[in-house]
């Protein structure tokens, strides 16, 4: 069986995971709350993150992050990366 067949996701309304409107606006962040309320609930989480990670760009909410919070989680990992090959040599 397919991790996604698993995924809590399926059995919301899609739109609920993709907000559309200001980053900042009360119904936005409402929306991404609900849909990562979802997530924290769901069993294959780290599974739809990682796929969300590797297939970038990726709108909406997967694995319980926002578009932002995965850019910064690249952003952070490629650092980190960096970091170890500048310290390597």
């Amino acid at each position: 069986m397919d991790w996604r067949e698993l995924a809590l996701c399926r059995r919301e309304d899609p739109d609920l995971f993709f907000p559309i409107g200001a980053i900042n606006s009360g119904l936005v962040l409402i929306q991404t709350d609900e849909a990562k309320a979802v997530c924290r609930r769901c069993t294959v989480t780290e599974r739809c993150l990682a796929l969300a990670l590797s297939a970038e760009p990726v709108e909406g909410i997967w694995g319980g992050t926002s578009e932002g919070e995965r850019r910064a989680m690249r952003r952070c990992v490629s650092r980190e990366s960096r970091n170890a090959t500048e310290n390597a040599a």
